[in-house]
């Protein structure tokens, strides 16, 4: 059985992802304590709000540093939401926010106009199908696996991650006509803008499939 750590740092949605997971036949344990989460064979950052407040919360206790080691010793890492965001280096929300530099680019807002020039309503909240990044990394052997392009998941957002290396970015969907960041992974780490934990089964595939990596 797989031991998934979901990180409590005072925001997110924890029980339903920690109940997602458990569905899935995991052990999972949301904890705060360095020593458990280092333990883990599975990690697991969630999130909701503002993102610099999420910072503070995770830096508060060092858990900023904890993240990083997860990520530099290999273990699986994934990102939800907000959670996906701070992988980023920094994010244009409220200024220019540090964030924590597990994967380059930055985190930037999800675009308010459609290509045609018409208003797009900001945040993206609904359930979108999911497309092959712009880089066309196959899905083969990622958290996708499972997943055929055009299957639906649930976004609630209003900022996106835009990934330094086009590699990095795994998949999108499409709102308002302009192309949103949906996944984005660099070797052990991962991120979800998206909540696999709301998204039915297909979420509970890519969960599945993220604790076999």
């Amino acid at each position: 059985m797989r031991n998934v750590a979901i990180i409590d740092y005072g925001l997110g949605n924890l029980l339903s992802v920690e109940r997602a997971f458990e569905h899935c036949g995991a052990n999972a344990v949301i904890s705060s304590d360095p020593d458990f989460i280092l333990r883990a064979s599975h990690v697991v950052l969630p999130g909701v709000g503002a993102i610099t407040n999420a910072m503070e919360s995770l830096s508060r206790d060092g858990l900023d540093e904890v993240v990083k080691e997860v990520a530099q010793a290999g273990t699986p890492l994934m990102g939800i939401c907000l959670g996906m965001q701070m992988l980023l280096e920094e994010s244009e929300e409220f200024g220019l926010t540090r964030t924590l530099g597990l994967i380059p680019g930055r985190v930037i807002p999800v675009p308010n106009t459609a290509p045609d020039g018409t208003s797009v309503k900001i945040p993206n909240i609904g359930w979108y199908g999911l497309r092959v990044g712009e880089a066309d990394v196959p899905w083969t052997g990622t958290v996708l696996e499972d997943v055929q392009p055009g299957e639906a998941v649930y976004f609630v957002h209003s900022f996106m991650a835009s990934a330094a290396d086009h590699r990095h970015h795994l998949a999108d969907c499409v709102y308002g006509g302009n192309p949103v960041t949906a996944v984005v992974m660099r070797d052990n780490v991962v991120g979800c803008q998206f909540h696999p934990e709301k998204s039915g089964d297909v979420g509970l595939r890519i969960l599945k499939r993220f604790m076999t990596l």
